[in-house]
């Protein structure tokens, strides 16, 4: 028996399985090509110049300072001054050999890192040492001792000052001894980070936390040695300005169970503050007279807070049953209060006004005396800054102004 059978259309099962092989390899190449592009950057298909890659290597961060004469130099910079100035010179150097490591540098570049450091170090010191005097409060070695946080916050100033220049010191240098393109360097593997960030987060930070460390242990001893401290010294101050202010806080803590307020405290504080600015004359103070100009000059230092009193006063305070609020959340409230008052005032023109009434004033006291030399005589009043004080306050010898 025969018959003709006719054969149907070819099923495409063949053609499709060809077409996802394709696909798949396709998708493997590129995989592939992405993997090596990235990892493998030896590769001449860079298109970032082989020179200016950097990859990271293990390495132990060294701090080369002493923590333990630190603090006593951050509490007393002015005292301290040739002093902090090594002490910023060890501390930024730690960071950048550091960084050196880290990076993988050759034993020359290391070196060339040390010079290069060299040349910066002048004025980077005198930044920081500017700004770390700006920010402390002079008049409030008293007032932080016994809140146990002096030693504490002139770490976290230099915390604060240390991170505003940090960054540009690791670059500046850097770019001035590695080889960058368009100012950019590329840095091997995986959520790396920056140079500045290595500073940063592996250098900067531990040692912070390392002087935290003994600073709270020294703040607590020293609050308790004030108990049997009696200080008697003598002063030569002008007082030539008096702000008196008041300001108030309010804290409220509230303890919930499974989302329900079981417990509340309310505290509400204020505090009266009475701030005088003026001079140290024991600090500096110089009458000039020169003959063949006929001018009489004298010479102050720069204005400072001489006193600060803060009176602080419990407004209402009402502690639920968990008692919320301990010894601590008082004295942060009250250091807290003491901070506002001086801030307010230092971002204020008392420091002008204490210029211009201390003008006055020796106008009024010397300018007899001057005429009583000669008609011709005249008086003149100037203000040298903190960094150039004497030998025996700053370890600076003082320049005569121009």
């Amino acid at each position: 028996m025969s018959g003709n059978f006719q054969q149907g259309p070819r099923p495409p099962a063949q053609s499709f399985n060809v077409g996802r092989l394709l696909v798949f390899l396709f998708a493997v190449g590129l995989l592939g090509f992405i993997v090596y592009r990235f990892y493998f950057t030896d590769s001449t298909y860079t298109n970032i110049p082989k020179e200016v890659q950097i990859k990271y290597v293990p390495a132990d961060f060294k701090a080369d300072i002493d923590y333990d004469n630190a603090l006593p130099i951050l509490a007393n910079p002015v005292r301290y001054s040739r002093e902090f100035d090594q002490l910023m010179h060890d501390f930024n150097l730690s960071l950048l050999n550091h960084v050196a490591n880290r990076m993988n540098l050759s034993d020359s570049l290391k070196i060339r890192v040390r010079q290069e450091y060299e040349k910066h170090h002048p004025y980077i010191e005198k930044l920081m040492f500017n700004d770390f005097v700006a920010m402390r409060d002079s008049t409030s070695s008293l007032y932080n001792t016994w809140y146990q946080n002096e030693l504490t916050g002139a770490v976290e100033m230099l915390n604060e000052v240390a991170s505003k220049y940090t960054c540009f010191l690791i670059n500046q240098i850097l770019a001035t001894l590695i080889p960058t393109e368009e100012g950019k360097i590329y840095v091997k593997g995986q959520s790396v980070d920056t140079p500045c960030g290595v500073a940063l987060s592996e250098g900067l930070q531990p040692m912070i936390a390392r002087l935290k460390e003994r600073a709270t242990v020294q703040d607590f001893t020293r609050s308790k040695g004030i108990l049997q401290e009696r200080v008697e010294k003598t002063i030569a101050e002008l007082g030539t300005m008096e702000i008196r202010d008041r300001k108030g806080i309010g804290t409220s803590k509230q303890t919930k169970v499974l989302g329900v307020d079981v417990s509340s405290t309310e505290m509400e504080m204020s505090a009266i503050s009475i701030l005088k600015v003026g001079f140290k004359l024991d600090k500096f103070f110089e009458i000039n007279m020169n003959s063949k100009t006929g001018i009489v000059t004298v010479t102050l230092p720069e204005p400072e807070i001489l006193s600060h009193e803060v009176y602080p006063r419990i407004d209402k305070l009402d502690i639920g049953w968990m008692r919320e609020i301990d010894q601590t959340d008082f004295n942060k409230n009250m250091d807290l209060l003491r901070k506002e008052f001086r801030r307010e005032a230092l971002e204020s023109d008392v420091m002008d006004k204490a210029k211009k009434r201390a003008i006055e004033l020796m106008d009024t006291m010397m300018t007899p005396i001057v005429k009583g030399l000669s008609n011709r005589y005249e008086l003149k009043v100037r203000f040298k800054s903190v960094t150039n004080l004497p030998a025996d306050e700053t370890g600076k010898q003082a320049q005569p102004d121009n």
